[in-house]
């Protein structure tokens, strides 16, 4: 073996031990949540890193208590949860792909001005509009899970657009002119041809979006008529008893329940999201 050979190896070895002591420091809040959410509030106050006993082991009471609290029902913020976050993200998805896709291909000013504040909102702080947007959505009715997703649409539209104008802009315009000589319309040359080999992106970019979506809180917080529509974080916010008392067990376990769906996400869709990441920072 050269000395380069061994150079290589012993870089690689190092790196591979940097890269596992940062997943650990990664996975611990997650495992720190789902052991206090077996545990009982008493023991998560005293010494959230252990490992339940034969005395603060709660089985599943906690899952159940934190599905059964209060009057408003869970299944209910699941569903509003689930309703918001598959029609934001199916809205961003459609609307942002089509806008990317004409912006790089028309050369105007107007296109290279809408794609430039498209990618200026990503570094706009939400705190920043986040009362005008609350009155702006009131105003407009759109203070309700079906109508919220135009928000969203808003607020997901700079990172969908740059990184799918990334990937547009690699596709050979070949392929658009040889349909549009066979008779294609542009609908059918986007949904026949570009959407299809924007897979990767599209599960990418969709991934981050259910993500923020999914997780977010203070958007539907504001927004939202709170009495009536709840998602699973605004829930998990609320489950306090009186004088503001926490249940830290039934919280843990809502945090658990509202995790599992992302990490199915993510874990169907990984493999796309480094290629679908890459790809849509190519520049043009």
């Amino acid at each position: 073996m050269t000395n380069g050979s061994k150079k290589t190896r012993k870089i690689n070895t190092a790196l591979t031990i940097v890269f596992i002591f940062l997943a650990a420091i990664w996975i611990m809040p997650i495992v720190v949540v789902v052991i206090n959410s077996f545990k009982t509030s008493t023991a998560i106050a005293l010494n959230p890193f252990s490992l339940p006993d034969a005395q603060s082991f709660m089985k599943f009471d906690n899952y159940i208590k934190g599905m059964t609290f209060g009057n408003y029902p869970f299944y209910r913020s699941v569903f509003y949860s689930f309703v918001i976050t598959i029609m934001s993200v199916a809205l961003i998805l459609l609307c942002t792909s089509m806008s990317a896709w004409y912006v790089s291909r028309v050369d105007s000013k107007f296109c290279k001005i809408v794609y430039y504040l498209c990618v200026f909102s990503m570094v706009v702080p939400f705190q920043m509009v986040m009362f005008t947007l609350s009155k702006t959505a009131d105003s407009l009715h759109l203070n309700n899970p079906y109508t919220i997703c135009i928000v969203y649409l808003g607020f997901g539209a700079g990172l969908a657009i740059f990184m799918f104008t990334g990937f547009v802009k690699s596709i050979p315009l070949e392929l658009e002119e040889a349909a549009l000589i066979d008779g294609c319309t542009p609908l059918q040359i986007f949904f026949r041809i570009i959407l299809p080999i924007m897979k990767p992106t599209y599960i990418s970019v969709g991934i981050l979006e259910v993500m923020w979506v999914w997780n977010d809180y203070l958007l539907p917080y504001l927004v939202l008529d709170k009495t009536e529509y709840k998602t699973i974080p605004i829930h998990i916010q609320y489950l306090q008893g009186s004088y503001g008392k926490v249940d830290y067990g039934a919280t843990m376990s809502l945090i658990v329940l509202c995790l599992i769906p992302i990490v199915i996400v993510y874990a169907l869709g990984q493999k796309y999201i480094i290629k679908g990441v890459l790809s849509g920072a190519v520049k043009g």
